[in-house]
């Protein structure tokens, strides 16, 4: 028996008593397993179908199921899935050469690692190395990873005081406070660290002012600056969200949607930065594998033929005026670019998180008020009206 069918033959109660029995307790499970996806849906166990506005924190940026990329992939698996980077490979090249057309200007280096976390460390250590420096400035309701460097950057004291004290200094000021920025970035300062759009901690977008003032700041003072686009890479309606400020960060690191969910990290650097590294000091087994490549390749092509971006910005322009035009008592405010959506509420959120799931359709939080759509770039008109008619239908 193959595992694919004796993994068929598990019921919704075998499975949760087995995830139950056998993991840490480090999440708070939703009662439903998901077993199947298509396109813009998800279907759990017992056949029940859902209107994905999730997209698993934001990295199925195709949906689910692809032919296209299903394809590309199982051409990989039959040809080369691994290859450590000490040796060339072709379908590596193809993809830094690929990553180059759509680098922000002066990101000419690229740095390939396995998540999101992995990209933000690699930037971290970069801008110490490249600075001499050692000290971060990030901003208050940051979330940049789990991993030791990245969650010193991270703001909530949820992720980080069960680990404090943590090595890496980081000092954080408010976001979008251009002054509070330039009051806390000195000589001794390595990089400033910021989301284009702060995800988890709301998805609250910078405006382009602060971005600009942040590429200034770190400019005059010897620091770097570096974009964490891990969530907002490729899903606001151009490849990256700092593109629509016209800011070139120093580093830039991305990772979710870049595969369309295989794991995938980036490092995007200057050739000032990447020239201060020496060899031999970072380096990854897995990263940039032959399979994850291929992915990355495939996800890019497929955003570009397809012309998604153009597609996310102006459903995502329709997802915010719709919603606001339901003109609830309930929502305090709408926020976000493309499919990166933030429908702040007057009361807590998972009460309608709830109430969507039991209508079919699946969202996220992004704090204790906000909820949060990171929908596949693959919805239409169609799924837009499913999910604002079954949000009106929960909020009353």
């Amino acid at each position: 028996m193959t595992t694919t069918s004796a993994a068929a033959t598990l019921d919704l109660a075998a499975i949760q008593r087995l995830e139950r029995d056998l993991q840490p307790p480090l999440y708070a499970k939703r009662e439903i397993a998901l077993v199947r996806g298509e396109g813009a849906y998800l279907f759990d166990s017992e056949g029940q179908r859902y209107l994905d506005a999730m997209s698993n924190y934001g990295v199925a940026i195709l949906g689910h199921a692809d032919p296209a990329y299903a394809d590309a992939l199982a051409d990989q698996l039959r040809t080369l899935t691994t290859g450590h980077q000490s040796f060339y490979s072709d379908v590596r090249a193809a993809l830094l050469e690929a990553l180059a057309g759509i680098a922000p200007a002066g990101l000419s280096r690229f740095f390939l690692s396995n998540s999101g976390a992995e990209a933000i460390e690699a930037a971290l250590k970069f801008a110490r190395v490249a600075t001499g420096r050692t000290k971060i400035v990030a901003a208050k309701r940051a979330y940049h990873g789990r991993t030791l460097g990245a969650l010193a950057a991270t703001a909530d004291p949820k992720y980080r005081t069960p680990f404090a004290p943590l090595a890496l200094e980081v000092t954080h000021v408010p976001f979008d406070d251009a002054d509070a920025l330039a009051n806390a970035v000195d000589a001794t300062t390595a990089a400033v660290i910021l989301e284009p759009i702060q995800g988890e901690g709301g998805v609250y977008p910078a405006s382009d002012a602060y971005l600009r003032a942040a590429r200034d700041v770190a400019t005059e003072r010897g620091a770097l600056l570096i974009a964490d686009e891990v969530q907002t890479g490729f899903r606001t309606g151009a490849p990256f969200a700092i593109d629509h400020a016209g800011v070139a960060p120093d580093v830039l690191a991305t990772a979710k949607g870049l595969a369309n969910g295989f794991p995938i990290g980036l490092t995007m650097a200057t050739e000032a930065v990447a020239s201060a590294l020496p060899a031999g000091t970072h380096g990854t087994t897995f990263g940039g594998n032959p399979l994850a490549c291929r992915a990355a390749l495939s996800t890019l092509a497929i955003l570009r033929e397809r012309d998604l971006y153009a597609r996310s910005a102006a459903l995502g322009a329709e997802i915010v005026a719709r919603v606001e035009g339901l003109g609830s008592p309930k929502i305090r405010q709408v926020r976000g670019r493309g499919f990166m959506v933030g429908i702040e509420l007057k009361e807590r959120v998972t009460p309608t998180l709830r109430a969507l799931q039991g209508r079919s359709v699946l969202a996220l939080p992004a704090g204790p008020t906000t909820l949060r759509l990171l929908p596949p770039l693959v919805w239409e008109a169609a799924q837009v009206d499913e999910f604002v008619e079954a949000l009106r239908a929960v909020l009353g």
